[in-house]
């Protein structure tokens, strides 16, 4: 995968965080702690995997500067 796809599939994971975000916020105000604690969930499994990918692209980006 190179550094650009890497930071696209980055990108998406963000738009994902971000809608799974505003979701918690409206949860919160309804008061559902058991869907709230899913995407809560959610919110850790895409700030770990957006970090992988930036992770990713820096390396590409790495490897590309050194070629």
């Amino acid at each position: 995968m190179s550094a650009e796809e890497s930071l696209s599939r980055a990108e998406e994971l963000l738009a994902r965080l971000e809608k799974a975000r505003a979701e918690l916020e409206q949860l919160s105000q309804a008061d559902d702690a058991e869907k709230a604690l899913d995407v809560l969930t959610e919110l850790a499994e895409l700030s770990k995997a957006i970090e992988e990918e930036l992770q990713r692209a820096k390396r590409e980006a790495e490897t590309d500067a050194e070629s």
